[in-house]
This record gives structure tokens, sequence and C-alpha cells, in this order.
């Protein structure tokens, strides 16, 4: 059974995923590994600005913004 895996941008307002891999490198991967976006999480959208960027997660009962640019770079599957 294969696994199917989105960007993280692709997952709607009040939707839940799990991250799966992450694809960005160098001080970008460090800042997601720093925030506990590591394989597993939970992440939940809460909402997004009203120009639709940036996105607000919650990430391990914290409340996160991260940029389309980076939240591009997450790979998750719904949950």
């Amino acid at each position: 059974m294969e696994i199917t895996t989105v960007k993280l941008t692709e997952i709607s307002v009040g939707k839940k995923a799990q991250v799966v891999e992450l694809l960005s490198k160098g001080l970008s991967r460090q800042r997601m590994l720093d925030l506990g976006i590591i394989p597993n999480t939970i992440i939940h959208v809460l909402r997004q600005s009203p120009f639709g960027d940036p996105t607000a997660y919650l990430i391990r009962d914290t409340c996160i913004a991260l940029r389309e640019e980076e939240a591009k770079n997450i790979m998750v599957r719904m949950v």
C-alpha cells in the first residue's frame, strides 16, 4: 500500500496532516527541525491570512505561522 503524500500547502484549513518528509536544506531545514517539524508530527491547519500567506499551523500545541515558501517543502499525508 502506497502512502499518498502532498505538500503542506495543499491541506485545507481545519484539516490535519502528518509529516512524512522535509525537502528543505540548510538553515531552512534546521529551522523546521527546531520548531518540532519532524517525521510523524501532526500538523493542524488553523487559518490563512487575508492574502493567503502566511498560514497559521498548530504544531505540538504551538501556533506557528509559515510562509508558503517554507510550507511547500514539508511533505505530509492526511490523517
